[in-house]
């Protein structure tokens, strides 16, 4: 197995659990994080080697992920396992899948690449890649079967993790925040390259905040590798009254808030199932973004809205994703209860449509794809 960062390694720990429990003395190798582990995985390689994103962040790269690439290829070929599972992460592992399928091994993808939302040239490498991809979206398979390609929807996992009512109460005493008073939970990626660029300009949007409403507390949720440059753009910023900085716990995190500041991506569709209000911002190196945008085929990026197929919370991307925007389109939203209320109860809607028994319905097809 191959997950490339924190979310592919939310997922695929939770397909493990669902394969354990079909063969208890499975081995699953690779590279993956702690949540992988925690199933009995032997990482290779840590995840984080691989959680780079846009085209000038991974030039910078480039010449490590080969490496760990045609390493990984080359022991899997020395010794070859019952099946392949690439988790997301389809730059790296579609190439990867496609030598292994070559050479006679099986291979299953694990979240449909977005062909629907940008880059639809994809679909001609995953045909010759993959034998079956688990969709975590229902009008995936479809989509797929129309260019000859096998197919499941299996639900999203963090549907059946994430309670439909979320204990706002418990959360805050878990994480030592007061039960009342607002709270903003800040989240600027998974990522180096996103903390690099959205970290700055969420504090300082933060410090905006605390200006019009001075009982706001933030919450910031940090994986321990990057724990340090979100306390040193915190600090930069002048944040320091009402900041409390956890070791990961985004779920306890989006649990315990009122709204999220967050990165576009897999986060936001975690934030839409704890049923939170949201601002979603991107920034990136310029000359990933105007390509990136060349590519783009929906007007929406973030995850809640493209799923609802509307704006049903906003987006700020590049420029637009300054100090002032930010803390205004928070702003607009702790104003506004009635909206509040309205986007929560939309989301409760998407939880139930992406609620299936994903470990189980992931590991029926695993089965298929290994018998043949």
């Amino acid at each position: 197995m191959v997950a490339g960062e924190a979310s592919g390694d939310l997922l695929a720990g939770l397909l493990l659990g669902g394969l354990r429990r079909r063969w208890p003395a499975l081995q699953a190798v690779g590279i993956g994080g702690p949540r992988m582990q925690a199933q009995g995985f032997q990482a290779w390689w840590p995840h984080e080697k691989l959680a780079v994103r846009g085209y000038v962040e991974v030039l910078r790269h480039y010449r490590e992920i080969v490496g760990i690439r045609r390493q990984l290829k080359d022991r899997l070929l020395r010794e070859p396992p019952r099946l392949f599972v690439g988790v997301d992460a389809p730059d790296f592992n579609l190439d990867l899948e496609a030598d292994l399928r070559a050479a006679g091994l099986k291979t299953v993808h694990f979240v449909c690449p977005s062909i629907w939302a940008w880059r639809p040239e994809r679909i001609a490498r995953i045909r010759s890649a993959c034998d079956h991809v688990l969709c975590i979206f229902p009008f995936e398979p479809q989509l797929l079967a129309r260019n000859g390609v096998r197919a499941t929807y299996v639900g999203h996992p963090l549907a059946g993790v994430i309670p439909l009512q979320p204990d706002r109460a418990a959360a805050r005493q878990a994480l030592g925040l007061p039960e009342q008073g607002e709270v903003l939970a800040i989240l600027p990626g998974s990522r180096a390259s996103e903390v690099q660029y959205l970290a700055r300009p969420f504090f300082d949007a933060a410090v905006l905040l605390q200006r019009s409403r001075p009982g706001l507390r933030f919450v910031v949720p940090a994986l321990p590798s990057l724990r340090r440059a979100i306390e040193t753009a915190a600090h930069r910023a002048g944040l320091r009254d009402g900041l409390h900085i956890v070791d990961g716990q985004s779920h306890e995190v989006l649990a315990a808030c009122d709204l999220t500041l967050i990165a576009s991506g897999t986060a936001t569709l975690e934030a839409a199932l704890f049923k939170r209000p949201m601002v979603i911002a991107y920034r990136m190196n310029a000359i990933s973004w105007q390509i990136m945008r060349r590519k783009q085929l929906q007007p929406w990026v973030g995850l809640p809205n493209i799923l609802a197929e509307d704006f049903v919370v906003p987006e700020l991307l590049q420029h637009d994703a300054n100090p002032r925007a930010l803390a205004r389109a928070v702003l607009e939203w702790l104003e506004a209860p009635a909206r509040m209320a309205a986007v929560q109860e939309k989301f409760t809607v998407l939880h139930h449509q992406l609620r299936r028994d994903t470990a189980t319905l992931a590991t029926d097809a695993i089965e298929k794809v290994i018998q043949g």
